[in-house]
């Protein structure tokens, strides 16, 4: 709150049950599905208010895209391929639909 003395600040804070830590930390990283939003030399601090844990962080954001195509080996290739029992092409579409995921990419080539 601007013009209040950040003793007194510190202190209603305290009566209200709110608790504060800064927190020493050298990038921040959100991640999501699609891109990554950096923070280098960020302030963060901790807020707990009523149990709730809450972070500000506070700092220069750059963007960068994830890639979302990440290289199929040719060893899961020939795994799915020979588990499903389908082409080499069916089996590079299901790992990619499935992320990666082997397992999943199995079942659901085994379901079509």
């Amino acid at each position: 709150m601007p013009g209040m003395n950040p003793r007194m600040m510190k202190q209603a804070m305290k009566r209200m049950g709110i608790q504060q830590q800064e927190i020493a930390a050298t990038e921040v990283i959100i991640r999501a599905p699609e891109k990554e939003i950096v923070i280098t030399e960020p302030n963060v601090t901790k807020v707990n208010m009523m149990g709730q844990d809450t972070y500000q962080v506070v700092g220069e954001a750059q963007e960068r895209a994830t890639d979302t195509n990440p290289t199929i080996s040719e060893e899961d290739v020939q795994t799915v391929k020979d588990q499903a029992g389908v082409s080499e092409e069916q089996a590079k579409e299901a790992i990619a639909a499935a992320k990666g995921d082997l397992a999943e990419a199995i079942l659901k080539l085994q379901g079509d």
